[in-house]
């Protein structure tokens, strides 16, 4: 099994990455979890599909498909569908029909992005106002004080990302903790770093959402080096 792994920046300010591949041979591998959701296209065996898939919770066992092409807008917290709850795409996701270089989306049929346009497609989602954003959930991310109670803090964190505040803080500390073994950090030093009360409870975290030890994260980075 081969991989041929590309990822960008984008100029939209509703976007964190955009990224495409190509493998061939199928496989299966570790799904991290992940707090960040995303519209991924697979071409394969002349099947083209076009996915929405929310965020992933838990670090789980996934298959790779044989021979395919993907390509994928990973989107910021802050920005969310209207018409797709994310609630209902935890932990999993919806497939729209598509042809070869199109799909349809809400009656309408839509080009199919490429890794080079896919920032025209997200401008025109928004344009269409089939894409939003709430500010006020990427503020308390930041850790700006907003003037609201946690309830309703809570209630736009579900509605627009489809998890809790805590829980994505939770995921992306597992994330952090991750960069900081592969950067070098004593896995001690790293619990500490990333506000863990205890190697032990580093382990279990880690193990939990990336389905890997802190051990086995730095003898993977090793091997890769």
């Amino acid at each position: 099994m081969t991989f041929e792994f590309q990822t960008r920046l984008s100029d939209s300010p509703l976007v964190e990455a955009i990224w495409q591949t190509r493998h061939e041979g199928g496989g299966s591998f570790m799904s991290a979890a992940a707090s960040l959701w995303e519209m991924v296209i697979t071409r394969q065996q002349g099947k083209t599909t076009l996915s929405i898939r929310g965020p992933e919770t838990q670090a789980t066992s996934a298959d790779i498909p044989e021979d395919g092409e993907f390509m994928g807008i990973i989107f910021k917290h802050g920005a969310f569908m209207p018409t797709f709850p994310k609630q209902t795409l935890v932990n999993g996701g919806i497939h729209l029909p598509a042809e070869s270089d199109s799909f349809w989306l809400q009656g309408g049929l839509w080009e199919l992005p490429t890794f080079e346009n896919a920032d025209t497609f997200v401008n025109r989602l928004t344009r269409t106002d089939l894409l939003a954003y709430d500010q006020v959930v990427t503020d308390v991310m930041r850790g700006q004080t907003q003037y609201l109670s946690l309830r309703s803090i809570q209630r736009r964190f579900l509605h627009v990302t489809g998890l809790t505040h805590k829980a994505i803080q939770q995921i992306e500390r597992a994330r952090h903790a991750q960069e900081l073994l592969k950067s070098g950090l004593p896995i001690p030093e790293t619990a500490y770093q990333a506000g863990y009360f205890d190697q032990p409870h580093l382990t279990k975290s880690l193990k939990f959402f990336l389905g890997q030890t802190p051990a086995e994260i730095v003898k993977s980075n090793l091997n890769e080096q």
